[in-house]
Formats: structure tokens, sequence, C-alpha cells
């Protein structure tokens, strides 16, 4: 999609709320399994990977380039959505993404969450993301 390599440098579980960098996407999954996905990313990242998006060049960080990372979101959600109906055999859904730029916030999760949280060093500049389920009583694969 944006014909860059990307390489995982880390893997980590934690029970902090996602990091927080220029710009923090986050979606919503629901269904069996209910759960979050954040994409944190820096503001020269996010302008590269919306101009290999777009073909286009852009010179700053502005409407355009936030809709641009939240459908690399969707992009992202919906292909752990697809792999989740397909385990699962149960249809799930997802939220329209929010979009935060800034970093002075902090994004509040139920107490027991855990998220597992991926860095990332790509062609275009660093990105982070990070998922977190809710506990769901009873989830296995469909038979």
């Amino acid at each position: 999609m944006l014909e860059a390599k990307a390489e995982r440098v880390d893997l980590s579980v934690q029970k902090t709320p996602p990091v927080v960098r220029d710009i923090t996407a986050t979606i919503g999954i629901s269904g069996k399994v209910k759960g979050t996905v954040a994409l944190n990313i820096p503001s020269e990242t996010a302008l590269k990977m919306v101009e290999k998006l777009l073909y286009m060049e852009l010179e700053e960080v502005d409407d355009t380039v936030m809709d641009g990372v939240a459908e690399i979101l969707n992009v992202i959600a919906g292909s752990a959505k697809a792999k989740l109906n397909e385990e699962l055999g149960e249809v799930h859904d997802l939220s329209l993404p929010t979009i935060v730029r800034g970093t002075d916030f902090v994004i509040h999760h139920p107490s027991a969450a855990t998220w597992i949280k991926i860095d990332f060093k790509s062609d275009l500049g660093p990105f982070t993301l990070q998922v977190t389920f809710d506990t769901v009583a009873e989830v296995s694969k469909k038979s």
C-alpha cells in the first residue's frame, strides 16, 4: 500500500495506556471480541506515509494528513477484523477512527486492560502500534 519496508524493533506487553506521539489514531473493534487498536505516529512519519498513500507532496500536517492516517489505521484494523471473523466464525465491526493531534493527553481504558505494544522503524519513519482486547469470557475458534 505504501511501498515501504517496516521492521519491528520492539514488542512488549504493558498495563499502561498507549504511548503518545504527535498523532494518535484509535479505532474500536466490537463483536465477540472487543478492543482498541491505536497507531501512534510522529508528524514527519505521517506526512511521508500520506504522501505515499495519495501520490502527492504535502507541506504540513492538515486535514488531508489526518484523514490519511485514519485510512491507514482503517486498513490495519480491517485486517485484524477479517482475521477475527475468519478464526472465530463471528462478525466483528469497527468504529469510526478517532484522531488526536498533540501530546498533552492520556488515553484511558479499563484498568484491567493489557496493551500489546509494537514499535516499528520504516523507510518513512518510526511508528508504534498498540492493541488491547477486553476480557471475553469464552472465545474459541470456529470448528
